[in-house]
């Protein structure tokens, strides 16, 4: 069953709203994403971009990948929270990535997922469940 859920960043600026359940909730452990979310890992949702509705001006940081694609990390102006994640790949594929810790109701995050496990905290412990990628 499809609902929605509600989210947004620090200081209120921004809001969206969200089809959920998600096609799928994962962890990523790259470098950058350590950098960005400011913690061992960023928890995302993918989403269908047509799922995904967005209130407010994003501002967008340009980093890049480790395979040298462009990857488009997306904020609030204002408060600095990230919001969402998003490749010319991601576009063709037709989905999209939220941050997930920006949900409202943070109820039910398990990952499925686990990528770039290679770059983790050596201190983090992986779940017996889910998938564990060394790379993306």
């Amino acid at each position: 069953m499809t609902q929605n859920r509600t989210g947004g960043c620090l200081c209120g600026a921004i809001r969206y709203s969200a089809e959920w359940p998600p096609l799928a909730v994962v962890a990523c452990h790259c470098r950058n994403c350590q950098k960005q979310s400011g913690s061992a890992l960023s928890m995302v949702g993918v989403l269908r971009r047509d799922a995904l509705q967005v209130t407010g001006e994003l501002s967008v940081f340009e980093d890049r990948a480790e395979s040298g694609a462009a990857v488009f990390r997306k904020f609030c102006p204002h408060c600095g929270s990230p919001i969402v994640t998003d490749t010319a790949a991601a576009e063709r594929q037709g989905i999209i990535f939220i941050k997930a810790g920006t949900l409202d109701d943070v109820s039910g995050l398990a990952p499925a997922t686990h990528y770039w496990t290679a770059s983790a905290q050596e201190w983090f412990v992986f779940p017996d469940s889910g998938l564990k990628l060394p790379h993306q």
